[in-house]
């Protein structure tokens, strides 16, 4: 019933606790649920739960706040992109938050990292999967640069645990990418996100946890678990004025869509 397109299982505080929740996900009608990857070094994890589950699927990325990691080339991207049940590229795409004493200019390693995993994407017709953290502007510059303007050899994705403007939602759809809604929604300070929420076409929407962070009302500050995204989808359902059941089928559908390896 419900699909959670984005969590990280492989984190020691989660993978140690997997039994039960995958018991819990059982529970509350979570029936997928897609690995992601941070680093390279983070990818055997990330892959082995792909593998040694059939309702979960992962992703092969390094994340643009890493640094002293192995950095990824194409060749390393496309490589593991190509293995079984990995039907994404990510957690890509830039951040700013963290600058610290740096410029903006410094980060053009971060620059060059996305530029990477969209050729990457591209080259295997597999969605990204996008973060963007006060880098908005240079975010959908650079897809537009790589030529992710929905359509041609455009690899499209989905900017996962959304946080940003009404104008960057429009943007990124407009771009073809789908829009990803995280726990953040139900807490109380999020009024303007939940407007987001509120004008994104259902077809183009999909929920996650980004466990074990995150996690939603009344469970904020816990550990979060893919058997609280339908906390989130409550939460949209409300927005919307429908049922819970519908946003679930919808954001399903969606994730089929966008990740098309998953029905393979």
């Amino acid at each position: 019933m419900f699909t959670d397109s984005h969590c990280h299982l492989s984190y020691p505080e989660l993978k140690a606790d997997l039994p039960r929740i995958r018991l819990a996900m059982a529970e509350a009608q979570v029936t997928r649920a897609l690995c992601i990857c941070t680093t390279l070094e983070e990818f055997p994890q990330v892959h082995e739960l792909a593998i040694a589950y059939d309702n979960f699927w992962s992703t092969v990325g390094v994340h643009p706040d890493n640094e002293g990691v192995t950095e990824p080339s194409l060749d390393d991207l496309l490589t593991r992109g190509r293995l079984p049940r990995v039907v994404g590229i990510g957690e890509t795409g830039l951040d700013y938050y963290r600058l610290g004493e740096r410029t903006v200019a410094d980060m053009e390693w971060q620059r060059e990292r996305f530029r990477t995993h969209i050729r990457a994407a591209q080259q295997l017709a597999k969605p990204l999967v996008i973060h963007t953290r006060s880098s908005s502007s240079d975010t959908m510059a650079i897809l537009r640069e790589e030529g992710e303007v929905g359509s041609g050899t455009a690899a499209g994705g989905v900017f996962h645990c959304f946080t940003e403007t009404a104008e960057v939602a429009r943007a990124a759809l407009n771009l073809g990418f789908y829009i990803s809604f995280s726990g953040i929604l139900t807490f109380k300070n999020a009024q303007d996100l939940r407007d987001v929420a509120s004008f994104v076409p259902l077809d183009r929407m999909l929920i996650e946890t980004d466990s074990p962070y995150l996690a939603p009302a009344p469970h904020r500050g816990k550990t979060n678990n893919p058997s609280y995204v339908p906390l989130v989808a409550r939460q949209i359902a409300e927005l919307r004025q429908c049922s819970i059941e519908a946003v679930a089928q919808a954001t399903s559908a969606n994730f089929e869509a966008l990740f098309t390896g998953v029905l393979n």
